[in-house]
């Protein structure tokens, strides 16, 4: 999307307010886990994280390094999903695994899911081999939650920005 890709604008809202709102339903502190310098939103119900170490850059860091700073299990989502609702991530609530993550027909959502402090060796291991984020995360052998494909979409382009905006803002959608 030619980046800053968090402040892209959705309904009038930054794109990453709906995943955080999604997470603010369950979730009492939410934190956005990110490269230093990476360009967010001005303001926001959220606290910023720095993402160590710089490199390499690959989601299973960023998670790896939320749950050494939580000290605790950790909800994870996307900032490019506006789709998900408190609903899905109450689903993905309360099962005893070193992750529990959502899954549709297309398979494992690594990016939506929790995670326990047990799995961020794992996951930095992972991401210093180059493994992509679903095998690192399948290796933990996750509880999945089903969640309806619908709910799982990213906003990776202009296009789908402007689809997720005519379908969010028309009130036909399930945004947070």
């Amino acid at each position: 999307m030619g980046g800053a890709k968090a402040t892209r604008m959705l309904c009038g809202r930054p794109l990453m307010a709906f995943p955080a709102e999604a997470l603010a339903a369950v979730c009492e502190r939410v934190a956005v886990i990110c490269k230093p310098g990476t360009q967010l939103p001005a303001r926001g119900a959220w606290e910023v994280w720095d993402d160590e170490p710089l490199e390499p850059r690959h989601p299973a860091i960023g998670i790896a390094h939320a749950l050494e700073r939580a000290s605790g299990p950790v909800m994870v989502c996307a900032g490019d999903m506006p789709f998900v609702t408190g609903a899905e991530c109450a689903a993905l609530m309360g099962a005893a695994a070193a992750a529990v993550v959502a899954s549709d027909e297309g398979g494992l959502q690594p990016l939506l899911g929790v995670y326990v402090p047990d799995a961020a060796p794992a996951l930095r291991s992972a991401a210093a081999r180059g493994e992509a984020l679903r095998v690192a995360v399948e290796a933990l052998n996750p509880v999945r939650v089903e969640v309806a494909a619908d709910a799982l979409r990213s906003v990776n382009t202009p296009g789908e920005l402007a689809a997720a905006e005519r379908e969010l803002c028309s009130g036909t959608g399930g945004a947070a």
